[in-house]
């Protein structure tokens, strides 16, 4: 059982507080497109959306580190993927960085216990979560001080902690202030206005 969760959280709509969220999932290509599956299969395109033009596509070479510009733009780099979907560095309580997957489908931000340990958090609570299958999850809730990828950040967010995920979450509470444009090596945070 515990299996088939994690494997439905990584491909899963966390949708916290009981709000069902309907089940999508946005996908980059390494050719550098940007796409969502429905839930009817369908494929349909975000390109535009994404910010994939052709003058987008010209900016070949990769970052190594992350950069934020003078209009408060922060580009990271893409790690790995995870299927399709980026993996990234993140910073918690300005101590400790973690990979996680971004989870452009998720409300809220989901921690493996391992790093919950690490960064010595109490439960605060819990969450009941809907995921793909329709069924719900508990899972127990810590509170940290500071989520961060690199100058992006948020203050005081209870995350969620999964006693049997390999890899965190990185979900809308963490980058619902910011529009973000996933790139083939990259991805762009930019605060809205």
């Amino acid at each position: 059982m515990q299996i088939k969760i994690q494997q439905l959280l990584l491909a899963a709509t966390l949708a916290f507080s009981g709000a069902m969220l309907p089940i999508a999932q946005t996908h980059a290509n390494d050719q550098g497109g940007c796409f969502m599956v429905d839930e009817a299969g369908n494929t349909i395109s975000l390109g535009s959306l994404c910010g994939y033009d052709s003058a987008a596509r010209s900016n070949k070479g990769g970052t190594s580190a992350s950069a934020a510009s003078s209009n408060g733009v922060v580009q990271v780099p893409i790690i790995r993927r995870a299927g399709l979907t980026p993996v990234i560095a993140v910073s918690f309580n300005d101590s400790q960085t973690y990979e996680m997957i971004l989870d452009t489908g998720a409300s809220g931000t989901l921690i493996t216990r391992r790093m919950a340990n690490d960064l010595n958090l109490r439960h605060n609570g819990e969450i009941i979560a809907s995921i793909a299958d329709g069924s719900r999850v508990r899972f127990p809730t810590g509170r940290v001080n500071t989520i961060a990828v690199d100058a992006a950040r948020v203050s005081d967010v209870d995350v969620a902690i999964a006693e049997d995920m390999s890899i965190g979450l990185l979900g809308h509470d963490f980058f619902g202030n910011y529009d973000i444009r996933i790139g083939k090596d990259v991805v762009e945070f930019s605060p809205q206005s």
